[in-house]
């Protein structure tokens, strides 16, 4: 087949081991873009490509170009609003993402991050290379176990999935899922208990917020139902920040009302004199939760397998495929890589 690569703002070096790389350029005619007039290059290979490894903009007018394509897969891995995806539906053109990569890595950080917090691993770290340690029980006044608690999770998507699948040691009391794109019976059938939105945040000692961003869910958490959390209990969020009202939590945890850690924020990079940088009972990790390069080169693993599926003439299976429902809901910011 013949593949266009463009993973700008990513490189082929980044999502392809060498091995990888020669396999895909041993069973496929890839033809790479380096630079050039984009348009004039889409111009000239469009008419003969089969698959689009890019997240370059595929609207109306170059779909109408690419009469054989079989497949657009964004190796940055998020569905944009920069694809007609109508007419991709229509054509029976696959948009897919592995954004599943990612899930992991982040998962583990996220966990990492909520034992801190019920440990005070971070602060007490902090008070130890300034003098100000406290030994034994006086530095575990606010400390908890993680182990018996009560989980929560807003949204249940890879994520949420792959961090639920860590917690079976801690011998959780309870798992309440907040997710409306889901049926009851189907979290249930996963193990966690459907829960709406205010229970969750009510009934459990550590949520996570692992929902993408969508168009319906900008400051899902905000003033009015972040107070209902129980006092000194805490808020992970690792998916986006737009979910979260970053100036309703900044004021919950200021107050010593909640603990929170974060792994986004609302603009980055941070500005040096955010007052963000300045709260209490807070753990922040600079966007960097998935930023592995194993997790990187597994992008190049499942676009490989999906090629292979879709030479084959059968459905891909290793990466996430856009859904007509949803696809054009969802708003995620393309990355930055800096």
């Amino acid at each position: 087949m013949r593949i266009i690569l463009d993973p700008e703002p990513r490189t082929a070096e980044d999502i392809f081991s060498e091995a990888d790389y020669q396999e895909l350029t041993r069973r496929h005619d890839v033809i790479v873009y380096s630079g050039e007039d984009r348009d004039v290059f889409y111009t000239r290979h469009l008419p003969d490509c089969d698959i689009l490894l890019g997240q370059a903009d595929m609207g109306p007018d170059r779909l109408a170009m690419a009469s054989k394509l079989k497949a657009i897969i964004n190796v940055e891995t998020n569905f944009l609003p920069n694809v007609d995806y109508e007419t991709c539906f229509q054509r029976g053109i696959h948009v897919l993402a592995p954004s599943g990569v990612f899930a992991l890595p982040v998962a583990e950080m996220g966990l990492g991050m909520a034992i801190s917090l019920a440990r005070g691993i971070h602060s007490e770290h902090k008070r130890f290379t300034e003098g100000n340690e406290r030994y034994g029980l006086s530095g575990n006044q606010d400390a908890e176990l993680l182990s018996g608690s009560d989980f929560g999770f807003v949204g249940f998507g890879d994520l949420g999935r792959a961090l639920f699948a860590l917690l079976p040691g801690f011998r959780p009391n309870s798992v309440k899922v907040f997710d409306p794109w889901l049926p009851d019976a189907h979290l249930e059938r996963m193990g966690v208990a459907p829960a709406s939105l205010d229970a969750v945040l009510e009934q459990s000692r550590f949520v996570f917020v692992v929902a993408s961003i969508t168009t319906e869910n900008q400051h899902l958490l905000n003033a009015g139902n972040l107070s209902r959390m129980q006092p000194g209990a805490s808020l992970i969020l690792l998916s986006r920040a737009a979910v979260v009202d970053f100036d309703a939590v900044s004021k919950l945890v200021g107050s010593g009302a909640i603990r929170f850690a974060t792994d986004v924020f609302p603009e980055e990079p941070v500005t040096a004199d955010d007052p963000v940088r300045a709260l209490p009972n807070t753990l922040f990790s600079p966007h960097r939760a998935g930023a592995l390069e194993s997790a990187l080169k597994d992008i190049g693993n499942r676009v490989i397998e999906d090629i292979g599926q879709i030479a084959n003439g059968l459905p891909p299976i290793s990466c996430k495929r856009a859904e007509r429902e949803t696809v054009t809901r969802m708003r995620s910011k393309p990355i930055d890589k800096t």
